[in-house]
């Protein structure tokens, strides 16, 4: 039989890419900045164990990832493997010096942030790391860490979800995460989901939540879509068998029957005591043939 014909992107499409993502530095060293590949992350000291190493979902056409990247995936095939270069304006864009603040270290300290040049701080609803750390100053850099940085990206396209039970679990997986926690039916142009148990008590379940209704009616075409709280009464054992499941007491006496009882002690009474002195003792009646003859005069 003729083999298959490599699968082409198109804008809509949800696809799973094994990718690494490195920074060309102006010295023509190159350094690792994301990889789905775990092997590679723990080579190159970026592994995270919170972290799933896999390929990951991706939705071409929406504007979600870098347009030179995006331009990139619509002329591949599925399986082929690519790399791809990114200038600064087809990726995170130029630097902007404004974006580069000065902070006084007593907001650091009402907020309770040690401040550390390299983390990561979130001020004012915006999110920007830390590269300075001066007396009574923290400088703190807003431009996103690519910004003016030239890209390149070697990565495979592994498959594209083609069914609509297949495009749920995508976006499940990219907007939230832990799919296969997650059970979805499709019936028609409608879905049916019901959550994980971990969805009843997180958080962040309750802001991806309106991210996974829109993906879903508008990349997986859904018109109906159903969210199922499961939750089951645990059944106690019944009495019988929790009875039967109780362990005996060791070396426990039996029970007798009462009229077992009475017999016992009936003929606890009746037998002589062996440590009562022998006078104490009643002599045995002998029978008359042995009883001793009077004596005559």
């Amino acid at each position: 039989m003729p083999e298959e014909a490599p699968q082409t992107i198109s804008d809509g499409d949800l696809v799973y890419v094994d990718y690494s993502l490195w920074i060309l530095l102006p010295d023509g060293r190159e350094d690792l900045f994301d990889t789905t590949n775990q092997e590679l992350a723990e080579e190159h000291d970026k592994f995270d164990e919170k972290r799933v190493y896999a390929p990951q979902p991706i939705v071409v056409g929406k504007g979600r990832i870098f347009p030179g990247w995006e331009e990139s995936l619509r002329s591949v095939k599925v399986g082929e493997k690519t790399v791809v270069e990114i200038p600064p304006d087809k990726a995170a864009g130029e630097r902007d010096p404004r974006l580069v603040q000065l902070h006084s270290i007593r907001e650091f300290v009402r907020k309770e942030i040690a401040p550390e040049v390299g983390k990561e701080v979130v001020l004012g609803n915006k999110k920007g790391t830390i590269t300075a750390v001066t007396a009574g100053r923290v400088r703190v850099d807003f431009n996103n860490p690519l910004a003016g940085r030239t890209l390149k990206y070697e990565y495979t396209v592994t498959k594209k979800a083609a069914s609509p039970h297949d495009k749920a679990k995508g976006i499940i997986e990219m907007d939230y995460g832990d799919p296969e926690e997650f059970e979805v039916k499709v019936i028609g142009e409608d879905v049916m989901i019901k959550l994980a148990d971990v969805c009843k008590y997180d958080e962040l379940w309750f802001v991806a939540k309106y991210r996974v209704v829109s993906d879903l009616r508008e990349i997986a075409g859904f018109d109906s879509i159903r969210f199922v709280e499961e939750y089951v009464k645990k059944e106690e054992p019944a009495e019988d068998e929790a009875k039967e499941e109780a362990p005996e007491e060791e070396g426990a006496p039996e029970e007798l029957p009462a009229e077992d009882v009475e017999e016992e002690e009936q003929a606890a009474e009746d037998e002589p005591s062996e440590d009562a002195p022998e006078e104490e003792r009643v002599p045995e009646e002998l029978p008359a043939e042995e009883a001793p003859e009077p004596e005559k005069e």
